[in-house]
């Protein structure tokens, strides 16, 4: 197939409930059935958001987590491209794999989640239990990922280590992209929440040991979730 054309789905539109994942789980089941050849350009992000009925920034989730998942590539200004029908190994998050995350970040949030414990102020714990208050009231997926990585990036400042905190900012944006993914395939927001609400709580007591057990149990948590999605691609 030309690389020009473009498919667009011929299937019913999506309900707006969990839409990002219903479009996520349609288009990944076409690509993995190949409904759609090797090569072959899915339709803009106009074209999707009419076919689904849902919002362009829904299309865009979805899209996303096919690209981590290594079914898609999408080129600036031409496109996004079928390039694999069975998923990678691990998820694609931009300059970074799950791999990558799941090795560094026990080696970094975990210390910074025992230092926030002693060293943080009254100011950050505004900030992060402000942050866990709109990610329980927020109905956006999208707003919450990067309430998430916001979440993680205040845990890391309020550790006073500015290594930490670089690193944790450079990381970001693969963190959101995992984020996002694990939410969409593994269903982690709910769980998210009342892990971060156990740091948090660990932060707030000044208990270096709970905040240590807690990061590393939301952490592992994470990886599972990530394990489970990566061994079903096998």
């Amino acid at each position: 197939m030309n690389l020009s054309d473009s498919w667009t789905p011929g299937q019913q539109p999506i309900q707006r409930r969990s839409a990002a994942e219903a479009v996520f789980h349609a288009l990944r089941l076409a690509i993995e059935a190949q409904e759609i050849p090797l090569g072959s350009k899915l339709g803009s992000e106009a074209a999707l958001a009419a076919d689904y009925q849902v919002s362009r920034s829904v299309i865009r989730e979805a899209l996303r987590s096919c690209a981590a998942l290594g079914l898609t590539r999408t080129e600036t200004g031409r496109g996004t491209f079928v390039i694999s029908h069975r998923p990678t190994r691990e998820l694609k998050l931009g300059s970074f794999s799950s791999d990558d995350l799941l090795e560094a970040r026990p080696h970094i949030e975990i210390p910074a989640a025992t230092l926030a414990a002693t060293r943080r102020t009254t100011e950050d714990l505004e900030r992060i239990s402000g942050l866990i208050e709109q990610m329980a009231a927020e109905d956006d997926a999208a707003a919450w990922v990067e309430l998430d990585a916001a979440f993680h990036a205040a845990i890391a400042q309020a550790s006073g280590n500015s290594v930490f905190t670089k690193v944790v900012a450079d990381i970001r944006e693969a963190m959101a992209r995992q984020s996002e993914t694990v939410n969409l395939v593994a269903g982690r927001r709910n769980p998210s929440n009342d892990e971060h609400l156990e740091i948090y709580r660990a932060i707030e007591a000044q208990d270096p040991q709970a905040a240590n057990q807690a990061m590393s149990d939301h952490l592992s948590a994470v990886q599972q979730a990530v394990s489970t999605i990566v061994r079903s691609n096998k």
